[in-house]
């Protein structure tokens, strides 16, 4: 069975597909999302949270300037 952008099961003719919306708006049938991507993600976040509590204010100035740098480089001269 294809499978749609976030992970969901969904029949593979446009009929079954149709139907299946039918009783997903109905209240008749729920719609399975995938739980391992928000799983996924929510370690990822709490990843994030982590390295910036452990990092010092001078290498997190000095990632933003990295960044500001790649940015104004493509797009305009930045002034300091």
């Amino acid at each position: 069975m294809p499978r749609g952008p976030q992970g969901q099961k969904r029949p593979a003719d446009v009929i079954g597909n149709a139907v299946r919306v039918m009783r997903i708006a109905t209240g008749e049938e729920t719609e399975e999302l995938d739980s391992v991507k928000s799983a996924a993600a929510e370690l990822g976040s709490r990843g994030g949270k982590a390295r910036a509590a452990k990092m010092t204010p001078a290498r997190r100035a000095e990632i933003a300037r990295k960044a500001a740098n790649r940015v104004g480089a493509h797009n305009f001269q930045l002034t300091t």
